[in-house]
């Protein structure tokens, strides 16, 4: 009998511990410690925001760390860092002012600038003192039922930061109401606005009547144009209200998106024509008292009907609109360009939008359809006519940057991808090439500035330092007369810099995603200056934070090298087996790989908690801060491009690492990363198991054209007779509903305007047509972020991987108290 009982019991005692590790509890209490809500108090200031002042080489900025907000000055040129202000001296002096209690470490300071003088700031305080508004009887006379009168007072103080004098401003100006439809010249003189689809402007006088009365029946303004109509209009663009919201609002005034001249005497503007674009609706299901429609125009792939873009110019000199003759490609788009705002303008109440170029001309780009021929463009305003600069073809689609234009219009610094790369090219004013100025195997990303006088151009760039994550953004100078490039701020992390407009110091911030936040302050020579700033994570690592490991495989070719990383339970242990769930986003336009050190932590940090281990990394035919050819990788095969380098990404970690059961894989993705989950789990459903999948475009035929026929491709095909026509055709993920083996949930907001509710309907629909139980969520009222349902959702997709990753089959209550112990419960 012991020698049958014995062994029983051991084989029992063995399946009892297999079950126990198949089926793990989830750990809500540690995800729920890492809230939103959460971390608001346990992160602080991540990096220097640079204030820099318009006539020195000083900025200001503002940090906070577990002891409270300190504002500093810094001075580069006697590497002096120094507070604004004693705060504790400040607090009591505002406590006599204000009559409210104030102390050093609490102090809540608002609008904070420097005055003309650059050694005097202004800032707000709120007090708790209610004061009758000052605009209460124009609200009374708008609406007899106004009972709110009151509101609290907010006191306006300067502060001489060299005499430690502060000034309560007893009247203070009135600050100006910022209207959201005036579009303001340079030299403020004239406003130009829309309504009822049509152009119109008014000069200062009586714009400053709008600022105190929008509705004031003395305003004069004066129409420009009379042919606008609805969707073929001057302004007032974009989407989000409902029919009934827009015709309520149809008579109001809009924004309309001119371009300035330097001079304030013309403008540019685009125009679309979008009469004959097909109507897209979602349904406001929960609006009181009716449920209501929103109705909007949106062009799908493939679709002949498409918005015609018409260019614009405007001189009020001789009164005259012109419509531009521009026309290159069928269908094409234009890109019109904005003048840089120096960094020392930032705090300025009022930027003028200017156009690119100077008071004869402007610059502009033109696009085909297919995105494989760009022209860059000069108006030439007194020859009235286009002039070609630079054309730029490829047998894929064409990424394109704002040009840089220097040397008095003389000079054009332009990026380009033509040699697989993206790099900086130095051209004349009529469009001859100079020189090269960056080549090799990196990509330059952005031209941070340009140094005129010594003839420098400051960019930053990826991929040039060996041994480092290609990704990590360094800043480099080059000369524009050709030479070698500079690296500006070494360091194996990703940095991310301020520079100031005279191109002589910069804020350097950098970090990695297993690092602590810093700032350093660096000169135009790339030598450290001074230490700035150590992120304050005290707070963080005492809630039992922990770093993520970065990690690099290889893709399903063997060759190609993968970057991501890997986050971690905080209560891990190596001795125990656990769930992979892969966070995906495909691109092309972007990677949901974290390269700094971020307060983002939902679909990673978090969903870790719960019990998994959670993977991002790259995919061919992601990122675009690569070669050319990586980025197009997935040209032509929107749907499986990216599918086999996250399934090879599990299996390299799985091998590497026991800790990793990878009988046990999900993957969770929004938007392209809800249309990449779902293709996961059918185009390979014996390794995906559990699919968490949100807002997807699941039918790229449906979704917007620019994006899925620019990562997609589209076909122009012209007859013999001259006409032509586009051909798209994508593979989709309900062609493959039939394979589903795994456990799917999908979810959708309703009134999505973006990514369609219908991509996720149609997957289900296809889905039940081939009998396949799976698990469908709608979001009331939401759009494509799922706004203040966000956190709801997080916990809905942490349930879900829980039951069917972890095997814990016991149901989650009917309360979140996860969210509801976040809020006081006020009712």
């Amino acid at each position: 009998m012991r020698k049958i009982y014995l062994p029983f019991l051991l084989f029992f005692w063995i399946g009892q511990i297999l079950a126990q590790e198949a089926h793990t509890k989830g750990n809500y209490e540690l995800a729920a410690r890492f809230s939103p809500e959460k971390l608001k108090k346990l992160i602080f200031t991540t990096e220097v925001d640079a204030h820099w002042l318009k006539k020195s080489d000083r900025f200001w900025y503002e940090y906070e760390t577990t002891e409270g907000k300190n504002w500093y000055i810094v001075n580069p040129a006697t590497k002096h860092k120094t507070r604004l202000f004693d705060k504790d001296k400040l607090a009591a002096e505002l406590t006599k002012i204000v009559k409210d209690p104030f102390d050093g470490q609490h102090l809540e300071i608002s609008n904070l600038k420097f005055l003309e003088d650059e050694n005097t700031i202004q800032f707000k305080i709120k007090s708790t003192q209610e004061v009758i508004k000052k605009d209460w009887e124009e609200i009374k006379s708008k609406n007899r039922n106004a009972k709110d009168s009151l509101e609290k007072k907010t006191f306006v103080f300067r502060f001489d930061i060299n005499t430690h004098t502060l000034t309560e401003i007893i009247d203070p100006e009135e600050e100006a109401k910022r209207l959201s439809w005036a579009n303001i010249s340079p030299d403020s003189s004239k406003i130009v606005f829309a309504k009822n689809e049509n152009l119109f402007w008014m000069d200062k006088e009586n714009f400053l009547k709008a600022v105190k009365d929008e509705k004031d029946s003395t305003i004069v303004e004066q129409r420009l144009t009379s042919d606008g109509e609805k969707d073929y209009s001057y302004g007032g663009f974009g989407r989000g209200e409902d029919n009934v919201e827009e015709e309520k609002n149809k008579d109001n005034r809009k924004r309309a998106n001119v371009l300035w001249s330097s001079d304030s005497k013309q403008f540019i503007l685009t125009r679309n024509d979008s009469r004959k674009v097909k109507d897209l609706w979602v349904i406001h299901n929960t609006r009181d008292p009716r449920p209501t429609l929103e109705t909007y125009k949106y062009a799908m792939p493939g679709e002949k009907e498409q918005p015609i873009a018409e260019l614009y110019h405007y001189s009020f000199t001789t009164g005259e609109m012109s419509n531009l003759d521009v026309s290159t490609f069928k269908d094409q788009t234009i890109g019109l360009w904005s003048e840089n705002i120096p960094a020392s303008n930032r705090d300025d109440d009022f930027k003028p939008v200017k156009w690119l170029g100077n008071n004869d001309y402007f610059y502009f780009s033109i696009t085909s359809r297919d995105l494989k021929r760009i022209d860059i463009n000069r108006w030439n305003i007194k020859e009235g006519k286009k002039e070609v600069i630079i054309e730029e073809r490829s047998n894929t689609y064409i990424e394109i940057q704002k040009p840089e234009i220097i040397n008095n219009g003389t000079e054009l610094i332009h990026w380009s991808e033509r040699d697989g790369w993206g790099h900086y090219y130095l051209y004349d004013l009529n469009g001859t090439l100079k020189r090269q100025l960056t080549s090799g195997p990196f990509h330059s990303e952005n031209i941070v500035r340009v140094d005129e006088e010594g003839r420098f151009l400051y960019f930053t760039a990826n991929g040039k330092e060996k041994g480092e994550d290609p990704y990590y953004e360094h800043l480099y100078k080059v000369s524009l007369n050709g030479g070698t490039i500079t690296i500006m701020n070494q360091g194996d992390f990703n940095h991310a810099v301020s520079m100031n407009d005279k191109a002589t110091y910069f804020v350097n911030n950098y970090s990695r995603v297993n690092t602590v936040p810093a700032s350093v302050l660096h000169d135009a020579m790339g030598r450290k200056v001074m230490d700035l700033e150590i992120a304050d994570l005290s707070s963080l690592f005492a809630a039992g934070y922990k770093f993520p490991e970065p990690f690099q495989v290889k893709a399903d070719d063997g060759i190609t090298d993968l970057f991501g990383v890997m986050y971690k339970p905080f209560d891990f242990d190596s001795t125990k087996k656990y769930p992979i769930i892969e966070y995906v986003y495909p691109g092309p336009q972007t990677e949901a790989v974290n390269k700094s050190f971020g307060r983002s932590m939902d679909r990673i940090d978090r969903l870790a908690q719960f019990g998994f281990i959670v993977v991002t990394v790259g995919n061919r035919g992601g990122h675009p801060g690569r070669s050319k050819w990586y980025h197009n990788y997935g040209y032509g095969n929107l749907r499986d491009y990216g599918l086999a380098d996250k399934k090879a990404t599990i299996e390299q970690l799985a091998d590497r690492h026991p800790f990793i059961d990878k009988s046990r894989v999900g993957i969770h993705g929004h938007s392209g990363g809800g249309f990449m989950s779902t293709a996961a789990m059918l185009v390979y459903p014996d390794f995906f198991k559990v699919a968490v999948s949100s807002a997807g475009n699941h039918e790229n035929n449906i979704y917007n054209r620019w994006w899925s026929e620019k990562h997609h491709g589209v076909k122009e095909v012209v007859t013999a007779k001259g006409d032509t026509t586009f051909i798209y055709q994508i593979e989709k993920n309900p062609d493959l509903a039939k394979n589903l083996k795994g456990r799917l949930l999908l979810v959708t907001g309703d009134v999505d305007n973006n990514v369609h509710p219908a991509h996720t309907i149609r997957m289900a629909n296809a889905l039940i047509k081939a009998n396949k139980r799976f698990d469908f969520i709608i979001l009331p009222s939401q759009r494509h972020g799922f706004g203040d349902m966000t956190e709801y959702f997080f916990w809905r997709m942490g349930d879900y991987y829980v039951q069917h990753l972890l095997g814990d089959n016991t149901p989650p209550p009917v309360d979140m108290l996860e969210i509801q112990r976040e809020k006081p419960q006020t009712k």
